[in-house]
């Protein structure tokens, strides 16, 4: 299909638009040092407004031979194959997940693609600031809403004494909840005690265990 050079112009104009609304949204996020940064989202917003270009506009000269087309299904595609990309952001540690944010914030940058490639530039745009808006305002959510962290925590100790001290110490006073606890021998003067705690977002793991550390009868510290 012949297609003039204004409208085809016009085309490019929406990859660039689509490439820069994503850069935008990688920035914010690697500026916060997530995994998916500017590249990533660039990527995935121009491929999106590629793909979205293409089934609207290249399937032309089969409504000439009067075939029917769905100019939809290729942008389905779009949003149901970029799943697996997303799903390569989320990563699981112990109890805790992290990533999610970033892989919704990829499938939306998909959205903005295929917008923008409909034409749809204002849309677009305005999608491209909401969603860093929200990264923006809800990075900073701790200050208002206390979330809580869960992580397990493992101490070889050199005798059980004191145990009840430790844990009250440590923990206790510092509103860090122990969800549950094992104790078992290692050898006649090792002991391992195995935590499972919830401490709030404030608090760093790192804190916890610096805290630890100043404790003598402990010798080892695993997270």
């Amino acid at each position: 299909m012949d297609m003039p050079m204004m409208e085809q112009l016009e085309l490019i104009l929406r990859l660039f638009v689509a490439s820069i609304c994503g850069a935008a949204i990688g920035l914010e996020r690697e500026n916060h040092m997530k995994t998916a940064g500017i590249r990533t989202h660039l990527i995935v917003s121009l491929a999106s407004a590629l793909m979205m270009v293409v089934s609207k506009y290249g399937f032309f000269d089969l409504v000439e031979k009067g075939l029917n087309y769905d100019a939809s299904r290729i942008a389905a595609g779009v949003v149901t194959a970029v799943g697996f990309l997303g799903a390569g952001v989320i990563f699981v540690r112990k109890q805790n997940v992290s990533g999610i944010t970033t892989s919704a914030g990829i499938w939306a940058t998909v959205g903005v693609g295929i917008a923008i490639g409909a034409g749809m530039y204002l849309i677009g745009a305005v999608t491209t600031a909401m969603i860093i808006l929200v990264h923006l305002v809800l990075q900073h959510k701790s200050k208002l809403i206390k979330e809580t962290m869960t992580e397990h925590i493992t101490l070889v100790l050199s005798s059980e004494e004191n145990i009840d001290d430790i844990l009250s110490s440590v923990f206790t006073t510092r509103n860090i909840d122990i969800i549950n606890l094992k104790i078992k021998r290692l050898k006649e003067d090792k002991f391992e005690l195995r935590l499972f705690v919830k401490y709030p977002d404030s608090y760093e793991i790192v804190d916890i265990t610096q805290l630890l550390k100043d404790v003598p009868n402990i010798i080892e510290i695993e997270v």
